[in-house]
C-alpha cells in the first residue's frame, strides 16, 4: 500500500531523510519511533503528499504521490492540528457530509465515551481535547491509511489510555493501515504490531513487535564471563558497573551458563541502545 524507493528529502543544507526505501503493505498498526529531528514528521508528510521528496519515488496504492497528486485514501493528523472553530457536533456533521464513508455513529459514540462536550467550540477545548477531536475525526473517516503524528501530545495518563482504546476500537471496527508516531514507546508497544525506527534520516529497523520481543534481550554477569559473547552476537549496547557487565543484544536466543543471566528487555531499552549504537 505504501512504497518509498530511494527517497531523500533535503531542506537547504540539511538532509532530513537519506535514501530511504520502505514498504508497508499490511493492514496493521505501525509505530514510528525516532529521536527529535530523526525525520519522522518529514517521512509522514511525504507519504501524505504534504511535501515533495528531493529525490526518489513515493507510491500509495500503486499511485505516485506528491503535492500535486495527494493520495485520496490517506488521512494525516499532526499534533497541534487546527479545525474550523465550530461546535464539536457540527464538526462531525460537516465531516459526515463531506465523506461518504464517514462513520458518524462511531464518532458520536466516542464523544460520549471520552466525555467530550459536543456543544463546545473547538477553540474552547484544551490542547489535549483538541487533539482527541482531530484524531477521532481521522479514525472515523475510515480512510484506508491513517497517519497520526504525535497524537498523544498534551494528554495525561487517563487520556492516553482513552486514546489507545479509541485506536483499538477503530482498527477492530474496520482494519486499516495505521501509522502512529510517538515518544511514549512502551505504551504504544501494547497495541503496535510492527515497529519502524529511524535515526539521522535513515531506517534502522522495520520489524514486528513479536520478532523484537524474541530477539531483544540482555546478558548479565561477571565481565570476564560476558566478554566472549561480544564477538558471537549482535550487541547493540553495553553497560559495566563494578565487575559486572550487561550486554544488550538483538540476535537469536542462546543457551547460557548459570553464571550468565539472560533477560528480556523493554522496547524502550531496545530503542535507546539501538539508536545510541548509531551515534
Amino acid at each position: 500500500m505504501i512504497k518509498l524507493s530511494n527517497v531523500t528529502k533535503e531542506y537547504s543544507r540539511t538532509t532530513a531523510l537519506d535514501d530511504i526505501s520502505l514498504e508497508l503493505n499490511d493492514k496493521k498498526i505501525y509505530c514510528l519511533l525516532g529521536r527529535n529531528g530523526a525525520g519522522k514528521t518529514t517521512l509522514l508528510k511525504l507519504i501524505a503528499g504534504h511535501i515533495n521528496a528531493s529525490v526518489g519515488v513515493i507510491e500509495v496504492e500503486g499511485q505516485r504521490v506528491d503535492t500535486i497528486k495527494m493520495p485520496a485514501g490517506v488521512s494525516f493528523t499532526e499534533s497541534r492540528a487546527s479545525q474550523f472553530n465550530m461546535k464539536i457536533i457540527d464538526l462531525i456533521g460537516v465531516a459526515k457530509d463531506l465523506q461518504d464513508d464517514f462513520n458518524y455513529e462511531f464518532a458520536k459514540n466516542m464523544l460520549t465515551r471520552f466525555k467530550l462536550d459536543e456543544k463546545k467550540k473547538y477553540n474552547q477545548l484544551s490542547l489535549g481535547m483538541q487533539t482527541m477531536v482531530t484524531t477521532l475525526l481521522s479514525l472515523a473517516s475510515n480512510s484506508k491509511i491513517i497517519i497520526l503524528d504525535e497524537p498523544v501530545l498534551g494528554f495525561d495518563a487517563i487520556m492516553r489510555e482513552r486514546f489507545y482504546d479509541l485506536l483499538r476500537e477503530s482498527f477492530e471496527n474496520r482494519p486499516k493501515l495505521i501509522i502512529v508516531s510517538t515518544h511514549l514507546i512502551d505504551e504504544i508497544a501494547r497495541i503496535a504490531e510492527d515497529i519502524i525506527i529511524i535515526d539521522k534520516g535513515k531506517v534502522l529497523l522495520n520489524s514486528s513487535i513479536n520478532n523484537i520481543d524474541e530477539m531483544a534481550y540482555s546478558l548479565t554477569g561477571i565481565t570476564q564471563d560476558i566478554t566472549p559473547f561480544k564477538n558471537e552476537l549482535n550487541v547493540i549496547g553495553e553497560k559495566t558497573i563494578g565487575g559486572f557487565t550487561s550486554l544488550f543484544v538483538y540476535d537469536n536466543r542462546i543457551q547460557t551458563s548459570k553464571d550468565v543471566k539472560l533477560q528480556p528487555i523493554t522496547l524502550q531499552e531496545f530503542f535507546v541502545n539501538l539508536v545510541e549504537e548509531n551515534d
